[in-house]
């Protein structure tokens, strides 16, 4: 979890760099847990697996040849963990924008065990957000994602989570000719949207940087 204060991250840019490098956003899953893994809806406070650590720095060696301007991250330990690997000791800011959304009292209870889907339900949980309130809040880090990258000289990451990308690839931008939207975002998956009106995605929901032995797990649970 990060201490340091999220600053002004939104908007600060450095004015004085030719913008000549690809500005892309990058829209990253964490990396695997125990709980997803066992299918069960996440506290807030889950870190990643050791699998999950590997699937990380997995992503970090793909990401290593990319114009990275900036990261940010969703400030749960599962992302935050990740994003750390990301950074290879560059800066991160904390978006709490970026948290999954919010199962309130069913978190830490089996997915399998609860007789309904909570994550195609529109209505709250009890102590948790609804799906309007879920994507209100997303689409405003979306939008303070595509402000701050027109200023950066390079791609901006974001590290989040299954049903914030899913739900963001699905409602807010255009997706390229060949490209279908999954049914679940795999752990550690890059999904490429270029900006424009509207933002476009060009790749989704890749795990190319895994090898079999940390190949994403279509069983486990993506989006709680």
């Amino acid at each position: 979890m990060p201490s340091s204060a999220r600053a002004d991250h939104r908007t600060r840019t450095d004015r004085t760099t030719p913008l000549t490098l690809p500005q892309r956003l990058l829209l990253v899953r964490h990396g695997e847990t125990a709980l997803n893994a066992a299918r069960i809806l996440q506290p807030a406070d889950t870190p990643l697996s050791a699998r999950g650590l590997e699937q990380a720095r997995a992503l970090s060696r793909r990401l290593a040849v990319e114009p990275l301007a900036a990261i940010w991250s969703s400030d749960l330990p599962r992302a935050w963990q990740t994003a750390e690997a990301v950074a290879a000791g560059r800066g991160i800011a904390a978006e709490p924008l970026l948290q999954e959304r919010n199962f309130g009292d069913l978190r830490g209870r089996a997915y399998d065990s609860l007789g309904f889907d909570p994550i195609a339900r529109s209505e709250a949980p009890p102590g948790g957000e609804s799906l309007a309130e879920f994507e209100r809040r997303i689409d405003l880090a979306f939008d303070l994602a595509l402000a701050a990258l027109a200023g950066l000289p390079g791609s901006l990451v974001l590290v989040t989570h299954g049903l914030v990308i899913r739900s963001l690839l699905a409602r807010r931008v255009e997706l390229a000719p060949g490209l279908a939207l999954p049914e679940r975002i795999g752990n550690t998956a890059l999904s490429v949207v270029e900006p424009g009106a509207p933002p476009r995605a060009v790749r989704i929901d890749c795990t190319a940087h895994l090898d079999a032995a940390r190949a994403d797990d279509p069983r486990a649970l993506s989006g709680a």
